[in-house]
């Protein structure tokens, strides 16, 4: 069976397989939208680091981006079924 970039980007164990990933979820998951330097605060990230994981949330669809500028806003896709899924479990787990 051969796996395409896209689904194997799609796949819990790469989404969840960063500790910085994981906490950027989390935050947003809990925040709804955030920009960059709220991310960064929150999760005690550098911004390259975040950068680079929030274009592989992009990617995932688990998030968007939205331009009011030069204003970037990164919001959970809480209409997206394993975005609904995911943050319903970092509710459970964290107890919030």
């Amino acid at each position: 069976m051969i796996i395409d970039e896209k689904e194997k980007n799609d796949r819990i164990e790469e989404i969840l397989g960063s500790k910085a990933r994981v906490k950027i979820l989390k935050v947003l998951a809990q925040k709804e939208e955030l920009t960059i330097s709220l991310i960064i605060k929150e999760t005690k990230l550098n911004y390259s680091n975040v950068t680079k994981h929030l274009n592989y949330l992009k990617k995932s669809g688990l998030i968007q981006e939205k331009n009011f500028g030069r204003i970037k806003i990164y919001r959970y896709r809480s209409e997206n079924i394993k975005a609904r899924s995911l943050k319903k479990f970092i509710e459970i787990w964290e107890g919030s």
